[in-house]
């Protein structure tokens, strides 16, 4: 990885190569890549886990977020492409908003910024979370200790090579994850046989793992709430700026479909086996392990010889470093490209940008880490949170701004503002409606506010919003 660091340092050259990687990536990068920075550690710990003590009931979550995959490679993929190109090559989502509705205040960029800036602290944190139970159950590390190991093995080729080192890496570790993921429950189901016990103890638990609607930890029937909030996962695609710029980033619109084909695909595969590993490893550890979320690993270690479950166990850190580098740059990309640039040094020089985007990968990743301190913290939790702020904050914002000519800076303003003000508050509140996952209030709202503030205001510039389904890239 910090070889792939070095090669991409010495192509990077401007700003926007550090960020977009100079609009270069091909389908297999840009496909593998982003899912391999949306699944992060929670797709090897956070979905085997909770598949290991609720059963096939947890794996809504993983419904959800393969139709959520397929809908935003389908709708928002070619579109975000070509209007992010046309509006005077915005870099970033906040830049995008700013350029596509001719906001001169900086006022929707700069809150996009800081949305962004809020929810990735949360998210960048899961991952070193998940660094830290790595480190803390494969070699005994004390916990800060661990998470500081991660956290170094993270910045270091994010800090030089930028979106290209990014994607790259991802690349390989999309391909460790899915490699790991298919390989452990094959053996682990061959072995259930010749395992003392295991089979045995698998089939005793499988009336109760194979249940649907029926969570398997406590016996009770899902609620309709619960089944609802485990598929709106899917709604949190579409507001993902780690997501978006591999969109943005793909060379060219006409890869598009083959990227589509080769990231569903991918995700499909990585998902079906991540449940799986939880419902095999009932047959293997005992319920009553202290962490759910280190099922996947206890598995590997008593399944496989130790050289095989060395090179499984790394796939973790690839999941889990393919995220957090992501959400650096995008951080970083934020503070560099949105305050830095638009406010305070608009002549800045490309050399300049890009060393200033280097060490707010550094600030940002210190922040995460002193978050990510908590031993008491879940990668799931952590996840959760940040993904519905930015489907919420984002989503309704940039779908209607690709199919919706009505609207303006004001719409958008408003969505953005309530989707994610709305996750905060709705987050805090606990019993009834308020037990649905904060990202369906978010999404609704938001979407009511963009029609509505936009119907309210004046109408956006006509030039501006032209359709640009007829647009030619070249």
């Amino acid at each position: 990885m910090l070889g792939i660091g070095l090669v991409a340092y010495m192509r990077t050259t401007n700003l926007s190569d550090y960020i977009l990687g100079g609009r270069t990536l091909g389908p297999w990068t840009s496909a593998i890549s982003a899912g391999a920075s949306d699944m992060s550690g929670w797709l090897l710990l956070g979905l085997p886990g909770a598949a290991y003590v609720s059963g096939i009931s947890a794996s809504w979550i993983a419904v959800g977020l393969l139709i959520g995959t397929w809908l935003n490679w389908l709708i928002v993929a070619r579109r975000l492409r070509l209007y992010s190109f046309k509006v005077s090559d915005a870099l970033t989502l906040p830049e995008y908003f700013a350029n596509r509705f001719q906001d001169k205040t900086h006022l929707l960029r700069v809150i996009s910024a800081i949305f962004i800036l809020l929810f990735f602290l949360f998210y960048t944190s899961s991952g070193l979370v998940a660094g830290g139970r790595l480190f803390e159950t494969v070699f005994g590390y004390d916990y800060t200790v661990a998470v500081t190991i991660g956290t170094i093995a993270v910045i270091s080729y994010t800090f030089f090579g930028g979106f290209l080192a990014v994607s790259w890496t991802d690349l390989i570790q999309g391909l460790m994850m899915v490699a790991a993921l298919v390989i452990v429950p094959i053996i682990a189901f061959s072995d259930l046989g010749g395992t003392s016990g295991a089979g045995a103890a698998l089939a005793a638990e499988s009336e109760h793992m194979l249940a649907w609607f029926r969570d398997a930890s406590t016996g009770e029937a899902l609620s309709v709430i619960g089944i609802v909030s485990s598929l709106a996962w899917g709604l949190g695609y579409f507001g993902q700026p780690h997501i978006l710029a591999r969109f943005a980033a793909i060379r060219s619109d006409r890869d598009i479909p083959a990227a589509r084909r080769i990231a569903v695909s991918w995700t499909a595969i990585a998902l079906i086996c991540s449940v799986a590993v939880g419902l095999l490893g009932v047959g293997f550890v005992q319920r009553d392990l202290a962490d759910g979320e280190t099922v996947f690993m206890v598995m590997v270690n008593l399944i496989f010889h130790p050289v095989i479950a060395g090179i499984l166990l790394a796939a973790i850190l690839a999941a889990i470093m393919s995220t957090a580098d992501s959400q650096l740059l995008v951080s970083s990309s934020a503070l560099t490209d949105d305050f830095y640039k638009a406010i305070f040094r608009k002549d800045a020089s490309q050399t300049e940008l890009v060393w200033v985007g280097r060490f707010a990968v550094i600030g940002i990743a210190v922040i995460a880490y002193l978050l990510a301190l908590n031993p008491d913290a879940t990668v799931l939790d952590l996840v959760a949170y940040a993904w519905a702020g930015f489907g919420a904050a984002f989503g309704p914002a940039l779908i209607m701004s690709l199919y919706w000519r009505r609207m303006n800076r004001w719409g958008a303003l408003a969505g953005i503002v309530v989707g994610g003000v709305t996750v905060v508050l709705w987050a805090e509140a606990s019993g009834g409606i308020f037990d649905l996952y904060e990202i369906v209030p978010g999404v609704i709202f938001a979407y009511i506010a963009i029609v509505v503030a936009s119907l309210a205001t004046e109408e956006p510039n006509l030039q501006v919003t032209a359709d640009f389904d007829t647009f030619d890239e070249t």
